[in-house]
């Protein structure tokens, strides 16, 4: 029996789901903890991509148990359009579990996150995710996936609902009527399409971790987590390892191991302070080689150099086990690779990461330069991905990385398909 956690150690966006694609054959169940389909993992094999958003990453794997954990809130558009995307390539969702837990993410909400962050610039994807963990968390304005089993009792409490969601929204200076018998037809068509993939999770996945592998992936990543990351620009939901139990009910003492992902440089979407961004001709070649555009929005991502301040705090805050380098590849051709070892803060020099962000905006970061390994044709990269034998340029800089943050690389990728990858 093995439960292993995926973690992004940065701001998301780190392949995430490349990873849990190509670990699925092993596990027997794959499980999404939190966030909502304000973030995306895109996965590509056998000539096919999807880009999910709820479903987690094994859908290659028709075969194997797919869980949208309690942890997640669930936009039900979403989540049957996916569904509906994936049978149609030809894949079943037989084995898809939706947690009765899970938060459902209703027309008010998306309605109050486009008008709260227009007056904030706190630059969220505007899919109603902060307002929902809102109510989740006030427990009175929340309907979860397990309420849609009770019609009548649901019906009253969508129409208290939305009287206060209506006079909510008319306080930032808007009017709006919410269709409370049109929102719960339309929950009821939801609950009749989905009924049979309703479960309690938690019990399920509890009861599984005591014989069966299972692959907990992470929605976001560290520096997005609303206790841990660069607050106030983060995610509603927790981001890091602890979320993995509670977003799923399998017990801390059931984890066995935590792979953390790391960009080979750092990327970031939205407004929020950024060490090491690049606003130059080297931080547009990072983001045209490695099509750093988000996979929800569509929004350009900003890059920057690798940041070990950043991820020296993400290990110690996961219990990081060993990592994985993704897109390493993009770095090909460079003059040369820079990596943030330190900042200097007041004319001070710092290992540590600053917590919150208003001392962000000041950091100077300090770096070390490497000598990039040239550019690789894909004959070469098959070459080293069966010999292992790296550049010595992109083994220094590995090693380096590794022996600064004190845990050993399992992987390295160089691109979307399964077999672009270097396990070492």
């Amino acid at each position: 029996m093995t439960v292993t956690v995926i973690i992004g150690m940065q701001w998301g966006d780190e392949a995430k789901g490349k990873i849990v694609d190509l670990l699925a054959k092993d596990y027997d169940y794959i499980v999404r903890f939190n966030g909502g389909d304000n973030a995306g993992h895109t996965i590509k094999a056998d000539g096919k991509k999807f880009g999910l958003h709820l479903i987690p990453s094994g859908v290659f794997f028709p075969e194997k148990f797919k869980v949208i954990g309690n942890g997640v809130v669930v936009n039900p558009e979403t989540l049957l359009r996916e569904i509906d995307e994936v049978e149609k390539a030809g894949y079943s969702m037989k084995n898809l579990i939706i947690s009765d837990s899970a938060h459902i993410i209703l027309p008010w909400h998306k309605e109050l996150d486009g008008i709260e962050d227009g007056k904030n610039a706190l630059g969220t994807t505007k899919r109603g995710i902060g307002p929902v963990y809102m109510d989740k968390a006030s427990r009175l304005y929340a309907i979860r996936i397990g309420d849609l089993f009770y019609e009548k009792e649901l019906k009253v409490k969508l129409e208290n609902i939305a009287k206060v969601k209506e006079g909510m929204i008319k306080l930032f200076g808007k009017s709006v009527q919410f269709n409370t018998s049109k929102i719960l037809d339309s929950l009821i068509e939801f609950r009749t399409k989905i009924g049979s993939h309703i479960k309690n999770t938690a019990l399920l996945l509890s009861i599984a971790a005591k014989s069966k592998n299972i692959l907990l992936e992470g929605a976001q990543a560290t520096f997005l987590d609303v206790d841990h990351g660069t607050y106030p620009f983060v995610t509603s939901s927790n981001t890091t390892v602890g979320a993995a139990c509670v977003g799923s009910g399998i017990p801390p003492k059931k984890i066995s191991r935590v792979i953390g992902i790391v960009k080979a440089y750092t990327t970031r979407v939205g407004t929020g302070p950024f060490p090491t961004e690049l606003l130059d001709s080297t931080g547009e070649q990072l983001r045209k080689a490695g099509a750093e555009f988000g996979t929800t929005t569509g929004r350009p991502r900003r890059c920057g150099w690798l940041d070990l301040v950043m991820l020296k705090t993400s290990v110690a805050i996961n219990g990081t086990d060993d990592i994985v380098i993704t897109k390493i590849d993009v770095l090909d051709g460079l003059d040369e690779i820079k990596v943030c070892t330190s900042y200097e803060i007041d004319g001070k020099k710092t290992e540590e990461f600053p917590t919150g962000s208003m001392k962000l905006p000041d950091v100077k970061p300090v770096y070390k330069t490497f000598k990039c390994w040239g550019k690789l044709t894909e004959t070469e990269w098959a070459n080293i991905r069966k010999t292992k034998k790296l550049p010595s340029e992109m083994k220094t800089y590995l090693d380096f990385i590794s022996k600064e943050l004190g845990v050993k690389i399992s992987m390295v990728s160089y691109g979307p398909e399964r077999d672009q990858t270097i396990f070492l």
